[in-house]
């Protein structure tokens, strides 16, 4: 069985709540804040994306050590 990544399952579990709470808060989109509550959207997003490629990079480092590990011990 395969394991999902870390980098892929945590972003978008966030991405989830992130639509959640955009629908939660459409009473300010309605009473006339389009900054607020599309800054608060845009910011978040932007988390969200450093968040992944923070993480993907973290697995490929990790991935890169284990490797490096797997034919130091083969020799």
């Amino acid at each position: 069985m395969k394991r999902v990544k870390k980098s892929l399952l945590i972003p978008s579990v966030l991405l989830i709540y992130l639509a959640f709470m955009a629908y939660m808060g459409r009473d300010k989109l309605l009473a006339g804040s389009y900054l607020e509550y599309f800054g608060i959207l845009i910011v978040t997003l932007l988390c969200i994306l450093i968040l992944f490629f923070t993480l993907r990079k973290q697995e490929e480092v990790r991935e890169r050590r284990r490797r490096e590990l797997e034919e130091r011990d083969k020799t």
